[in-house]
């Protein structure tokens, strides 16, 4: 486990809800693209198209009856992407996802019951946060890796930044999402409070329903180079 940082006279504090690896593979991703698949036949296609663009980290939402199947679909045919799930909000839902053998699982909020289910099996996960009551009940469950969420409408970087700045020393990291676009997300990227942005522009559900998988692919392809970017220049 990763021991994060903390000043001299406090014990490190350790982070248990999500592993070293899926922290690493999402912070070496730089996005996670956020899919909402409705027909099980588009879920490799999908997946091809992102990986195609350099995009290799996946967030599918439980917000359709294929999710699941969709899932073990692109685990078989495409096991270098790492999956993870989103709008995880019951104790079932965790197990199921669980059962798929999905990477992560990322909640809109802080619900301590689901994060301590997830621990218990062994599953990555990254509640969402607003503000600093949420981050506080994230810090509780041992989380480290929180989704900002929504993103653009609570304030944006400028919101977080504020907000976050009394837990700074804990070495808390970010995935923000929530009307984040390839305009905008470089303001986000430039901040190391950013592990990875997340988005559904990437492959809009429309872009999807229409099998438009080239575009799919030319959008990976700019949000990946912005990555690359600003990543180059901050270093």
């Amino acid at each position: 486990m990763k021991i994060f940082y903390k000043k001299e006279n406090m014990y490190p504090i350790e982070q248990k809800a999500m592993s070293n690896l899926i922290i690493d593979k999402v912070d070496k991703a730089g996005i996670i693209a956020m899919l909402i698949i409705d027909e099980l036949n588009h879920a490799v296609p999908v997946a091809k198209a992102l990986l195609a663009g350099g995009i290799d980290t996946i967030e599918l939402t439980l917000r359709t009856p294929v999710a699941l199947d969709a899932a073990r679909a692109i685990k078989k045919e495409l096991p270098e992407i790492t999956l993870g799930f989103g709008t995880v909000l019951t104790l079932d839902q965790v197990n199921a996802v669980k059962e798929v053998e999905a990477d992560f699982a990322v909640s809109p909020g802080c619900n301590p019951k689901i994060i301590a289910e997830a621990y218990k099996l062994g599953l990555s996960f990254s509640p969402g946060i607003m503000t600093p009551t949420d981050i506080e009940m994230a810090i509780e469950q041992g989380c480290r890796i929180l989704k900002y969420f929504p993103a653009e409408s609570s304030g944006g970087m400028n919101h977080l930044v504020n907000m976050s700045a009394p837990y700074q020393y804990l070495g808390l990291k970010f995935i923000p999402l929530g009307g984040l676009n390839i305009k905008n997300a470089a303001r986000y990227l430039e901040s190391n409070l950013i592990t990875a942005v997340g988005g559904s522009w990437v492959a809009k559900r429309d872009l999807i329903l229409g099998e438009n998988w080239d575009q799919i692919t030319t959008n990976a392809k700019e949000i990946i180079e912005l990555v690359k970017a600003v990543r180059s220049k901050n270093n």
